[in-house]
C-alpha cells in the first residue's frame, strides 16, 4: 500500500472540478484532497468504528460500514468522484462492486482505485516456491479489470503502471519460460486505474447543462432526425437554444452524440430554419463527423 498511496491522486486532471467525493478506507488521501477541493463535501467510509473516530478533520462525514456488503446510503448519481485503493481485492463479486460504485456516480463522475498485477514477478516467484498468500483476495491482469470496468458501465478508462523492477536475470527467466513482457508487464507490481461513467468530449457535454435540458435536446433532435413534425421540432429546438444559452460548436458535439442519420437531420434542420447559426452548426457538425455535406443542403 505505502508504493501506492502518493500516486493514485496524480490521476486526478487539472479542470477536474469535485463537488462530491466519497473516500473508500484510505484516509491517507484526506489532506490533500481537502488541499485541493477546499469546498468539497467529503464522505469517507469504512468498516472499522475504532478507526473512524481517529479522523481528524472534522468537516468529513463519516460513515461505519462495509461497502462489500451494504448497499451504500446515498442517492443514484450523487458524487463526483469515488476514491480508494484496492477496492476490488476482497471482495465476493467485484462485478457487483464496480456496477454498484457506477450508479453512484454523476455522469460526469470518475472512480479512482488500484489493483495488484497478478502478473508481477514477485507473485510469480512466490508461486514457483510454492507460496500465495492471497488465499481471500482476487488479483487481476490489466485486460481482464479493464473488462470488468466496461462491462460495469463505465465508458472509458485509464490506467498507469507502478513498477518494482525484477533482477535481471530472474525476469529473463521467466521470458525464457514463455512469460510474455509487453509493456514491461512482469514488473508492473500495481495498476492506478482512472474510470469514468462517460467519454470525455460527452463528460464535457454533459457538465453544461442540467440533465432537463439535456434530455429535452435530445427529445428534440431525434424528432427531427426521424421526420416528427420537424417544421415545428426546428422551432422548438431554436427556442430552446435561445433559452438556455447555447453555442453552436456545443450543439454541434451533442448532434454527434446523438443523432444517427446525420444526413436527414441537417435536411430538416436547413430546410425550417432562417436563422444564421445554421451554417455554423452544420459547419462544426460536418468537421466533427469528418463527412461531405449532403446533397443540397445549403441555400
Amino acid at each position: 500500500m505505502e508504493d501506492i498511496k502518493p500516486v493514485l491522486l496524480n490521476f486526478i486532471d487539472c479542470d477536474d472540478f469535485f463537488k462530491k467525493i466519497l473516500l473508500i478506507e484510505s484516509e491517507y488521501y484526506l489532506p490533500e484532497l481537502r488541499r485541493r477541493f477546499p469546498f468539497a463535501e467529503i464522505y469517507f467510509i469504512t468498516p472499522d468504528e475504532d478507526f473512524a473516530e481517529k479522523i481528524s478533520d472534522n468537516k468529513v462525514k463519516i460513515f461505519t460500514l462495509d461497502y462489500r456488503e451494504i448497499r451504500l446510503p446515498f442517492p443514484e448519481e450523487f458524487f463526483d468522484a469515488i476514491i480508494g485503493d484496492l477496492t476490488l481485492e476482497v471482495v465476493v463479486n467485484p462485478q457487483d462492486i464496480a456496477a454498484g460504485f457506477s450508479s453512484y456516480l454523476k455522469q460526469t463522475g470518475i472512480w479512482l482505485t488500484s489493483f495488484r498485477n497478478v502478473r508481477h514477478w514477485k507473485i510469480l516467484e512466490k508461486l514457483m516456491k510454492g507460496r500465495f498468500g492471497a488465499i481471500v483476495s482476487r488479483l487481476y491482469t490489466q485486460t481482464e479489470f479493464e473488462r470488468l470496468l466496461y462491462a460495469s458501465f463505465y465508458k472509458h478508462v485509464r490506467m498507469a503502471p507502478v513498477k518494482k523492477e525484477a533482477p535481471p536475470d530472474f525476469l529473463k527467466k521467466l521470458v525464457d519460460c514463455g512469460f510474455d513482457n509487453s509493456g514491461d508487464d512482469l514488473e508492473v507490481e500495481f495498476w492506478l486505474v482512472r474510470a469514468a461513467r462517460s467519454m470525455p468530449e460527452l463528460s464535457l457535454l454533459k457538465s453544461m447543462y442540467t440533465p432537463e435540458i439535456r434530455t429535452e435536446l435530445s427529445r428534440i433532435l431525434h424528432r427531427i432526425e426521424y421526420d416528427v413534425n420537424p417544421e415545428e421540432n426546428v422551432k422548438k429546438f431554436w427556442e430552446l437554444f435561445d433559452s438556455s444559452g447555447m453555442f453552436t460548436d456545443y450543439v454541434a458535439g451533442f448532434i454527434r452524440s446523438v443523432v444517427m442519420h446525420r444526413e436527414n437531420f441537417y435536411r430538416n434542420l436547413s430546410k425550417f430554419s432562417t436563422r444564421p447559426e445554421i451554417e455554423e452548426i452544420v459547419e462544426e457538425c460536418e468537421s466533427l463527423f469528418d463527412i461531405d455535406p449532403p446533397a443540397g443542403l445549403r441555400k
